[in-house]
């Protein structure tokens, strides 16, 4: 059959990848795709938002199956929008609806969803323009750190950590006041800072059944330490070393399964991957988030640990028979390593030469995130650029692999971590 993967990034190039890999996929097509996506299937020139367009190609390119990738389409209702069409309402589409999207697309929504169903997660308040003199109040009375969340989406900038009561009250006051994330901020959740380690976790589901993928964790900080300004992500390993049975027990039962039981009875419909943010505290899960697509960059090395056919678990989760699927993961450990270009998360320059992704390393691959050709050449695009990813037996050695294969890439002012994976390298793998 004939597939359509809307997306630009590393997730998108990884899925490309995984996808060509099944005996059910004839031609593939990304929309708009990256230089790397472009030696697998044909990218489309075409808006990830302009629904009408990607309508119009399904029907020129006789897709019956849609992927899509990225948040905003879904929250902006791109899976209510081919349901609807009369031309497109016979084409599996894999996502949440609008509606269901909410729980990545509106943090209040999602804190409401989690009241409403007992699972585990941060006190919070939420306020708007209308309640400012009250939210106000609730920062001076709140304990340190406090945590300020643009309801919207923010293009991943929209949570503030705050150490002192003038650094909130100043973020409060340009979220709400002076629309620091536009309408994505009108509405604020000021919640509890909870502390422990972060990790992420993987469903897909058909919004009855459901089957976990592998964990992972990411890296968000620009600096190694996890120091300096959040960044949309500069790498990732999986599986994490902590997550035993006892933890993985305590995730299905507090979180997954109320969270799938949650969907039937708000009547969402949900058809997709949902990735659930958690953190570890004294062996507890807490949600921190829900976001309705797979993450970026734990795509890259969740992705190649599975080794089931894609193409097959998103038919089966499009028919409603995600019961049938069993998952199959590679036991190795994966790491992935984000390349960016010199000055992001601020400001950096785009039109850089990239030499060395063609190398080819045994257990090892390269994802492009923000490349594109432009006169016969691969050059850089975007904030993030690649992704090295490699497996080894345990973290260390797919680490060590990874950093060596980035080291064989180059772009002028590249810039990445050396320590992905640090605090599982080293004797204590259980941090606090």
């Amino acid at each position: 059959m004939n597939i359509l993967l809307i997306g630009a990034g590393g997730r998108e190039h990884t899925l490309a990848w995984k996808l060509t890999q099944s005996s059910q996929c004839e031609k593939l097509f990304i929309a708009p795709g990256n230089a790397g996506t472009a030696r697998l299937g044909t990218n489309l020139e075409i808006d990830i938002t302009n629904f009408e367009k990607l309508a119009d190609a399904c029907i020129q390119e006789d897709i019956k199956l849609v992927f899509v990738g990225p948040e905003e389409p879904l929250v902006k209702g791109i899976v209510d929008y081919f349901n609807k069409n009369e031309k497109t309402k016979h084409i599996h589409i894999i996502g949440p609806t609008a509606r269901s999207a909410a729980l990545e697309g509106s943090k209040s929504f999602a804190k409401d969803f989690m009241k409403k169903h007992n699972i585990p997660t941060a006190a919070y308040q939420e306020f708007t323009a209308d309640n400012f003199k009250e939210g106000v109040d609730y920062i001076q009375q709140h304990s340190l750190p406090v945590v300020l969340k643009a309801d919207g989406l923010a293009a991943g900038k929209g949570v503030m950590i705050c150490q002192s009561y003038l650094e909130a009250q100043a973020e409060f006051d340009l979220m709400i006041l002076r629309s620091k994330f536009g309408e994505a901020g009108k509405r604020v959740v000021i919640e509890d800072f909870l502390s422990g380690i972060e990790m992420s976790v993987f469903v897909l589901t058909d919004g009855i059944s459901y089957v976990m993928l592998p964990e992972a964790k990411d890296y968000k900080r620009i600096g190694e330490g996890d120091t300096g300004l959040n960044t949309g992500g500069m790498g990732a390993v999986s599986p994490l070393p902590f997550f035993d049975a006892i933890l993985e027990k305590k995730v299905i039962e507090k979180i997954i399964e109320p969270t799938i039981k949650g969907l039937q009875q708000d009547n969402m419909d949900y058809k997709g991957f949902l990735f659930i943010g958690l953190m570890i505290k004294e062996n507890e899960p807490f949600v921190i988030e829900y976001n309705c697509r797979l993450g970026d960059p734990e795509t890259e090395v969740v992705i190649p640990r599975l080794t089931n056919d894609l193409v097959n678990m998103l038919l089966l989760t499009a028919q409603s028979r995600v019961n049938e699927i069993e998952i199959e993961i590679d036991a190795r450990s994966a790491v992935a390593i984000v390349a960016v270009s010199g000055g992001y998360p601020a400001e950096y320059k785009k039109g850089k030469s990239i030499q060395g992704l063609d190398i080819s390393l045994d257990e090892c691959m390269l994802f492009h995130a923000g490349t594109e050709v432009k006169d016969d050449e691969i050059v850089s695009n975007s904030g993030r650029v690649f992704v090295s990813v490699a497996f080894g037996s345990d973290i260390k050695d797919a680490s060590e692999l990874a950093d060596y294969q980035m080291q064989q890439v180059y772009f002028e002012d590249m810039k990445y971590r050396r320590d992905i994976g640090y605090e599982f390298i080293k004797e204590n793998i259980f941090p606090k």
